[in-house]
């Protein structure tokens, strides 16, 4: 079995160097000691930076210069740190240039073998792909009853992604036969060229928690991962989902903090 620090080296290597962390429809440059992506229409909110190099001598030009860009593009944007970024006070200089820190996640990473192990569920609930428009409503309805107004386009994103892309990104739901309705789902995203594979996007409906549904859904996604091709899974976890994850075995080998920027809107004239 690799090591932490193992796990860590590939996924810096693999993802974070080689810019594979990105939907196939971004834009994906490097300038200076940045890497960014983003997509082509300034309304949406995919653009995402890195600096996985560190930011050299003048982090804040840097930085500066990383604002004004999307800046002038009127586009939201999140730079995404690890705890292992250099410089160490990344996260302070961000903040003072005017992004806003969201919530930390750990960065777990381990062996899909880990996670296949089927998870009995209550009959009331069955595991399966999201299928036609009213079952995304759906989904797009449970990110707006977790996370709150306007979460849906999250699973818009997956939805399109999956449309685009069905052979690397898949998506799976439970659904509780007793209401007909969607109470968990959870997106597969398979990284082309390398070992990993993303699980991204898991929730349940607190209504509906504590009966094995994130876990059954983990099952589902890391058979996937393995038929694939893929044998290291990666989650972005909050910490509903960490102690569940750690269980099974994946470990912690760094924390990420998203830091967010978003421009003024520009007014009708401009």
């Amino acid at each position: 079995m690799p090591t932490a620090a193992d796990l860590l080296h590939r996924f810096y290597e693999q993802i974070r160097l080689a810019d594979r962390d990105h939907g196939p429809d971004l834009t994906i440059e490097r300038d200076g000691w940045v890497h960014r992506a983003y997509p082509p229409d300034p309304a949406d909110p995919r653009a995402m930076i890195e600096s996985p190099r560190g930011l050299g001598f003048d982090p804040d030009a840097e930085i500066a210069r990383q604002a004004r860009f999307f800046t002038d593009r009127g586009q939201q944007v999140e730079w995404k740190t690890y705890s292992y970024d250099e410089p160490t006070d990344l996260g302070e200089r961000l903040t003072a240039a005017g992004f806003v820190a969201a919530s930390e996640e750990a960065l777990l990473l381990g062996a899909a073998t880990r996670l296949i192990e089927p998870v009995p569920l209550p009959s009331r609930y069955a595991v399966r792909a999201p299928a036609g428009d009213v079952e995304w409503d759906q989904v797009e309805a449970l990110d707006e009853a977790i996370f709150g107004a306007g979460a849906g386009r999250f699973a818009r994103l997956f939805r399109a992604e999956e449309a685009a892309d069905p052979h690397h990104v898949r998506s799976v739901v439970v659904v509780d036969e007793a209401s007909g309705r969607i109470v968990a789902q959870s997106v597969l995203r398979l990284v082309a060229d390398t070992d990993f594979a993303g699980l991204w996007g898991g929730k349940v409906h607190p209504d509906h928690r504590g009966r094995g549904l994130y876990r059954a859904m983990t099952a589902v996604r890391a058979r996937w991962a393995l038929d694939a091709g893929h044998p290291i899974c990666r989650v972005d976890a909050l910490p509903t989902s960490r102690p569940v994850l750690e269980r099974l075995g994946l470990v912690q080998v760094a924390t990420t903090t998203p830091y967010r920027l978003t421009p003024p809107q520009r007014s009708a004239t401009e």
